[in-house]
């Protein structure tokens, strides 16, 4: 892989970032509204742990019978989407418990880093697109492991940034309006949530449409 196609693929992925939050980046802003950014690192960790495996598959040639499974990615798919509403309701019908400007109970690291992992696992089709994004930029006169390697850790590292600059801007703005305190941020928290699972389901919803 030469520079010059390095230089292409990361200009790319910052084509592909350069758009409105997605599922991830919406789980990921609501927790650092709620548990703050530091302990939301989990639900990072988690997302990139799912997605080291999503191109782990892709890498070992899986893509093909993820995409001919299609009753296994509707369930998978759909599974996701009740999980985050689910999430969502939960927090949206919490009622904030007393303390000082009724901070939110912080959550065990496990559960952040799981909502993280099955958020993410959520959209299978992340193999295929894996699998789609990375041939582009692979010269088949080079060994090929070194090179889906390096593009697979410049993902996760640029994923990962992202991730976190969404806490951040979330935690910095609407995690510091007095208003959201309590019952509100919870159900902010929880809009999120769902807003999340909608975005996950018409996706599937527009796959199907388009087939």
């Amino acid at each position: 892989m030469t520079l010059e196609t390095y230089l292409l693929y990361l200009g790319v992925l910052a084509a592909f970032f350069a758009t409105p939050p997605d599922t991830s980046q919406l789980l990921i802003m609501s927790n650092a509204m709620r548990h703050g950014l530091k302990r939301s690192l989990a639900t990072v960790a988690g997302d990139l742990s799912a997605n080291t495996l999503q191109m782990s598959a892709a890498a070992f040639g899986l893509t093909a019978i993820i995409a001919a499974s299609a009753d296994a990615l509707w369930i998978v798919k759909w599974l996701g989407v009740a999980y985050l509403v689910w999430i969502g309701l939960t927090l949206m019908l919490s009622k904030p418990e007393a303390g000082p400007a009724n901070a939110a109970p912080a959550a065990r690291l496990g559960i952040l880093y799981r909502q993280g992992f099955l958020t993410s696992s959520a959209n299978p089709y992340a193999v295929v697109f894996f699998g789609a994004l990375f041939p582009q930029f692979i010269d088949p006169t080079l060994a090929v492991l070194p090179q889906l390697v390096i593009l697979g850790l410049t993902y996760l590292v640029v994923d990962g940034a992202m991730l976190v600059l969404w806490g951040w801007l979330a935690q910095r703005t609407l995690g510091r309006i007095r208003l959201l305190q309590g019952v509100w941020l919870n159900r902010l928290s929880g809009v999120l949530m769902i807003a999340a699972a909608a975005l996950l389901g018409s996706r599937d919803l527009a796959a199907e449409a388009g087939k």
